[in-house]
Order: C-alpha cells, then sequence, then structure tokens
C-alpha cells in the first residue's frame, strides 16, 4: 500500500509541477511581453518628447532670431536713408555690414535692382527674375509704413547658397534695404531634429532596433542601425505595423519573427522591435529555474510522505486488518483499539460500535445516533411493505409534527411521494441538501436497491449557514458590507463580456474629500460611521444598473452597466450625488455633516475592454476633480 501511495503521490505531484510550468510558461510570456511594450512605448514617447523639445526650442530661436534680424534691417535703413546710396562703395557698404553684424548688406531701388551692396556681384542683380528675389518686390507695392518681410533660410538666386535674408521698405522714398544671414544656428538645430540624431540618443539593447515609417508612403525615414539596407521585410511594412500599439510578433529579414510595437506620431510612425528569440531565451532560463524548484521541493516531499506513511498510517491499518479478521471469524467479543492518531481512534470507535450494534437494526442505528450526538434521523422500508420504519427526531428534523409522521409511515406510497416532494428541488451549489420552512436545511441521502430504499437525514443548516456566511465575508467589506474590490474586479470582467449590443458601461473611482480631517477632528467611530453613511447612499443605487464596491480606507469603485450612452452615466451620477447631498451624518452631538465626494468616471461600450484599463481612465479622471474642483464628478 504504501508503495501504491507513494506511486500515486509522485504521479499526482508530477502532473501538478507541469501544470505549474505550463501556467508559469504562459504567464511569464505574456509578463515578458508587457514589459517589453511598456519599455519600447517609454522609449517612442521619449523620443517624442525630443522631437517636441527640438521642435519648441527651434520655434524659440528663430522667433528670437527673427525679431533680431528685423531690427538690424531696420537699423541698416535708418543709416542708409541718410546717405547717398549710389555713392557708397562695395568696401563701405561692406563695413557698414560690419558694424551692423550681418553677412550681406543690399540697396534695392524703386524699379527693382540691387543698385548697392556689400557682394559686389550682386549688384546689379534684377530681383524680378528668380522666386527667391522676386518675393521682395511686394514690398515696393506696399504703403504699409516700415513694410517688412522675413524669408525662411533657402538657398539664395546668385549661388544657390543658404541665406536667410530680411528686407524692409525705405522711408520716404521706393525702395528695399535687405540684408542677409547665415542660418548656421537654425541649420544646427534642425540637424538636432533629425532621426539619425534622435536614435543615437537612445542606444539600443541586442538585437533591438527603432525605425520610423512615413505614415503617407510607407517608406522607412530613419533606422538605428542606418539606411544602408533593405527593408523589404513583413516588420518594416506600413500595413503590418498599424495595429502593433501594444505589440505584435511579425517576420524578420531572416524569416525569424520579431516583437514590434508603434506609436503614431504626426505624419509618421515610430517603431521599436527586438528578436523573439530574446524574449524566448529569457523565458527558457526562467522556465529552468522553476523547473529546479519544483523538483527540489517534489523530492522533500516524496521523502516525508514516504516516512509518514510507514510510521503514522500503514501500522496501524495492519493491527486493524487483524483486528477485523478476528471478528470476521465470528470472535464479536474483540475489542478493536488502535491509537496512534485521531482518524485510527475514530475508526476504532467506529467498528466498536457497529460490532456491539449488529444484532438489532433499530438497536443499531439508535446507537450511532446517540454517539454522533448528530440531529439525524433514518428511515428504511422494503419492496411490498406497508409501514415505513423510521427513527425518532425524524419529525423534528423535517419540522414536521409527530401526528403527520405517524400517518404517513402508515403508507409507503404517501411516504415516498412526501420524500420526492420534498427533494424536488434541491439548494444550489449542495448536494443532497434541501431547505425546510423558512432557515432549516437537511441533507437526504438515499441509497435504492431491488430489495428496497435506506435514507438517513441530518440537519445540516449551521454548516449551510457558516458557508453562506463565510461567503458573504470573503466577498464583503466588513465595514460598509460592500464588494470586496478583487471580487468586484472579477464581476465587472464578467459584466463587460456579456455587455448586449448597443450598450456600454462606465468604471466610477470615488474617493471622499477631506475624510482624514474628519477621523482627526471627530475620532476614527465617527469616520467610519461616516464611511457607512457614503456606502449606504452607494448601496441604495439601482442594483439592475450598479455594482459597489469599497477598494481600501476611503477609496471606492462604482460600475454601471447596461446604458444606451455616456448620457445615461451622467444622469445617473447626478442622480447618485443629489442622494449623496440629501444625506446628512451625525459628526457629533451637536453637529451634522454633508458628505463630499470627489468622482471620475470612464465609458466604453466596447466588451473587449479591460477593466483595469477603465479603472485607471477613471482614476485619471478622478485625479483632475481633486485638482480642480473637489466634491464633482467628470468624465475621463
Amino acid at each position: 500500500m504504501q508503495k501504491i501511495f507513494i506511486k500515486y503521490a509522485i504521479a499526482i505531484m508530477t502532473a501538478a509541477s507541469f501544470l505549474i510550468l505550463l501556467i508559469n510558461f504562459s504567464f511569464y510570456w505574456y509578463t515578458l511581453e508587457r514589459q517589453q511594450t511598456a519599455t519600447f512605448h517609454t522609449k517612442t514617447d521619449q523620443m517624442i518628447h525630443t522631437l517636441e523639445n527640438n521642435r519648441q526650442e527651434l520655434a524659440l530661436m528663430k522667433e528670437s532670431l527673427d525679431e533680431d534680424y528685423l531690427t538690424r534691417a531696420r537699423a541698416a535703413a535708418y543709416v542708409l536713408d541718410r546717405e547717398d546710396v549710389l555713392s557708397l562703395s562695395v568696401v563701405e557698404m561692406q563695413y557698414l555690414a560690419d558694424l551692423l553684424n550681418v553677412d550681406e548688406l543690399h540697396v534695392i531701388d524703386e524699379s527693382g535692382f540691387i543698385v548697392a551692396g556689400s557682394v559686389s556681384q550682386y549688384v546689379g542683380i534684377d530681383m524680378s527674375k528668380h522666386p527667391q528675389t522676386n518675393a521682395f518686390l511686394a514690398l515696393l507695392e506696399s504703403d504699409e509704413e516700415g513694410a517688412y518681410l522675413i524669408q525662411e533660410p533657402q538657398p539664395n538666386a546668385a549661388e544657390a547658397k543658404v541665406m536667410q535674408y530680411v528686407g524692409v521698405a525705405r522711408n520716404g522714398r521706393k525702395g528695399i534695404v535687405q540684408v542677409g544671414f547665415e542660418p548656421k544656428r537654425q541649420l544646427e538645430a534642425q540637424s538636432r531634429n533629425t532621426y539619425d540624431y534622435i536614435f543615437s540618443r537612445f542606444p539600443t539593447d541586442a538585437e533591438e532596433e527603432l525605425f520610423v515609417l512615413d505614415i503617407e508612403s510607407g517608406a522607412v525615414l530613419g533606422h538605428s542601425n542606418g539606411l544602408e539596407q533593405e527593408f523589404t521585410a513583413d516588420c518594416y511594412r506600413l500595413e503590418q505595423l498599424l495595429g502593433c500599439a501594444e505589440g505584435a510578433y511579425r517576420k524578420g529579414r531572416d524569416g525569424n519573427l520579431v516583437y514590434v510595437v508603434s506609436e503614431q506620431y504626426d505624419d509618421v510612425l515610430l517603431c521599436a522591435a527586438v528578436s523573439a528569440n530574446v524574449l524566448f531565451q529569457e523565458l527558457v532560463r526562467n522556465t529552468l529555474r522553476t523547473f529546479l524548484y519544483l523538483l527540489f521541493i517534489m523530492i522533500a516531499v516524496v521523502l516525508l510522505l514516504s516516512y509518514l506513511t510507514r510510521q503514522k498510517i500503514i501500522g496501524g491499518i495492519y493491527q486493524i486488518i487483524d483486528k477485523l479478521k478476528a471478528i470476521t471469524n465470528g470472535n464479536l467479543d474483540t475489542t478493536v483499539d488502535v491509537g496512534g492518531n485521531r482518524e485510527f481512534q475514530a475508526l476504532s470507535g467506529g467498528i466498536n460500535t457497529m460490532v456491539k450494534s449488529i444484532v438489532s437494526l433499530s438497536d443499531r442505528i439508535s446507537a450511532i445516533i446517540e454517539i454522533s450526538k448528530i440531529p439525524l434521523a433514518a428511515f428504511e422500508y422494503e419492496n411490498g411493505d406497508t409501514h415505513v420504519f423510521v427513527t425518532s427526531g425524524l419529525g423534528k428534523l423535517l419540522s414536521v409534527p409527530d401526528e403527520k409522521v405517524a400517518a404517513l409511515c402508515k403508507d409507503v406510497s404517501s411516504f415516498d411521494d412526501y420524500i420526492k416532494q420534498l427533494t424536488r428541488e434541491p439548494v444550489e451549489e449542495e448536494e443532497d441538501v434541501y431547505q425546510i420552512g423558512d432557515a432549516k436545511y437537511v441533507r437526504i441521502h438515499m441509497s435504492e436497491s431491488e430489495e428496497g430504499k435506506l435514507g438517513v437525514i441530518t440537519d445540516v443548516t449551521g454548516d449551510i449557514l457558516e458557508k453562506r456566511k463565510m461567503r458573504y465575508e470573503n466577498v464583503h467589506d466588513p465595514l460598509t458590507g460592500l464588494y470586496k474590490y478583487q471580487y468586484f474586479k472579477k464581476m465587472t470582467e464578467e459584466i463587460l463580456r456579456n455587455i448586449p449590443e448597443g450598450k456600454g458601461c462606465a468604471a466610477v473611482m470615488l474617493d471622499l474629500d477631506h475624510f482624514k480631517d474628519i477621523n482627526d477632528t471627530y475620532g476614527h467611530d465617527v469616520g467610519d460611521k461616516y464611511l457607512q453613511s457614503f456606502s449606504s447612499v452607494m448601496a441604495s443605487m439601482p442594483k439592475e444598473h450598479f455594482l459597489t464596491s469599497r477598494r481600501s480606507g476611503d477609496e471606492f469603485c462604482m460600475f454601471i452597466f447596461d446604458c444606451g450612452s455616456s448620457d445615461d452615466i451622467i444622469r445617473y451620477m447626478d442622480d447618485f450625488y443629489e442622494l449623496l447631498h440629501r444625506n446628512t451624518v451625525a459628526l457629533s452631538d451637536t453637529q451634522t455633516g454633508i458628505i463630499s465626494a470627489s468622482s471620475g468616471f470612464a465609458w466604453t461600450d466596447n466588451k473587449n475592454a479591460d477593466i483595469s484599463e477603465l479603472l485607471n481612465r477613471a482614476d485619471e479622471a478622478l485625479y483632475e476633480v481633486k485638482r480642480d474642483k473637489k466634491g464633482t464628478y467628470r468624465g475621463y
């Protein structure tokens, strides 16, 4: 027997170990994917943050430089308005340009020709001949005083040299004064906004890559390893990447799978990818560690079970077998007195009682009832009998007067019909248990054979009520009576999965305002009553639409479901706050108060939505309310 027990124990533990390994494998693979997704989102968010900062820096720089360049252009116009421009040589113009700290200085007459300048080869150029220069001629047509034009950096008409020009209309005469600058700072700032520069700031791990695709064309605009390579694999195709916000597997260059996460930013798609082999290797290492731990535990448990089985079970069983052989051989005076543990003592007592009760069925059943000290009754009848044998106490167990029991026992058919009617509706989730009256439960176990029927009835009211009490306490908060948070999430997940088409729901996070002040000022007993009063308002909302929970401390959750639109959510929230504002709480013998609570909700009509994500969104909305205006609610 010991070998069989150990054999089955090893088989069970081996199966359990493989099941644990399988669960660990699945859970850890999922965890690795979520961790990698979070890491990639962090990197792409950092890249987006860098791009935004560079754009802001470039915009601020442009605004500052444009203002500075315009000031220098107007200063040049002021000086030249007091000079005979045609008499100024190139050297004099260059000297003036140096004084103003500009790279070029030109004067354009009313015909659109450069008549004086700091660059000799530009003098005499017709400004109307090229789009870059022609743009300034609009200043000649303008009657606006102080009219000006600031061009973006671009190749100039004469040499295709990248310059930025600023022109202002001359005062008192037709003409334009133009200054030019080499946009070194702007070009340097723009270079920091290239993808090559961005990728250089974010080093990649082994077999990891970062790249950017154009949303319109699907072209790869940048890659952490450079653009001197082919991008024909599925992991670089736009249509394969658009659905990878939460991570997905795509084929890489050599046909190997890669794990890709994408995030859209303006007109580009930022992507991060890592070889699936990297994740798999980490998974194998974790699984191997878990296997070794389980193997060690299983060996230790088998050795311990082998010792305990030999010492505590096998020896006692052999003693009981020897005693039973003597009883079987007719020695009814044999007493079984095997000790060693409570179970053997109970078994010995049961056998001794059985032997003593073997003479009379009635005496045997009575003795069992007396020894067990359990409210129990039995009935028996054989086919063809007209009378049903019952033990005393059956009427009390079934809450039936003794007169009715006596009448039923005189007719087997009537008794059988009564038992069938009694056992027609068993108690849910219980075996052979039936309700008697409003608050009494009995277990009726019947054995039916060709000869007749034997039944045993026991009072299990205490067990059933205790089970129900334990079930209630397992899922309800002891102070407020609301659902516990974990059970609340489980129920909301079930509701969300079965939400009807065209219906929606919302997760609501609530937080009591100034609750710490209540506790500090009036004491924790008042604080508890404050929590209970708030919970009673939550519990009073219609059960067909509301599920309520206490998360922790003064934090609560609600789940509003089976709603046609978010307008229904707002209506229910308004009803809730109206009830809350009508509810008063006794803070002391002379003071009462109205509970103030802030809340945020997140609406969805997607049955595949994640309840944790909905609660997080509701929490974000709650945070905004707590920051801006407590005592109200807001949607995500």
